[in-house]
């Protein structure tokens, strides 16, 4: 089960980033409807190609973390800073969907837009899924550990 929920995350990320790294290189598909705007219609951000990557990057790594999770590291500084990132990457998503209580989240205010809509139906939902995940995956890994005496 712990390895299913890996799997599942770093599909996820993986595909996430791909679609930051198309937007990086001047793909429009879902540009635009990602991006959160006010009640006018103008956009809040104006990510730039930088910005692009350096999202699709670090969901890159997430998702790396989540592919290599069962991987044993032999260094204890190594092995603390994920366990560390493994806890970190699901309270993020988690945050995300609760929102900023204005713009995104499960709790804007800002209804009715283009973005708002998918934040509803999809990006929020996505997110608490993600936090729902990591923390199962990390709860399940830590029962597991504990009851046996070593990590499977």
């Amino acid at each position: 089960m712990k390895s299913k929920l890996a799997r599942i995350l770093t599909v996820i990320f993986f595909t996430l980033s791909i679609i930051h790294f198309y937007w990086a290189l001047g793909g429009k598909w879902g540009f635009e409807s990602a991006i959160p705007s006010n009640e006018q219609g103008i956009k809040i951000l104006q990510p730039s190609t930088i910005d692009c990557i350096a999202i699709g990057s670090l969901l890159l790594l997430f998702g790396f973390l989540y592919y290599f999770s069962k991987t044993s590291l032999k260094n204890k500084l190594l092995d603390s800073t994920r366990k560390l990132l493994l806890w970190i990457i699901p309270i993020i998503f988690l945050i995300r969907s609760i929102g900023d209580f204005r713009f995104f989240g499960f709790f804007k205010q800002v209804k009715g837009t283009e973005f708002a809509n998918l934040d509803n139906v999809f990006y929020s939902p996505l997110c608490l899924i993600i936090a729902v995940i990591g923390i199962s995956y990390l709860v399940i890994k830590t029962t597991k550990k504990n009851n046996s005496g070593f990590d499977h």
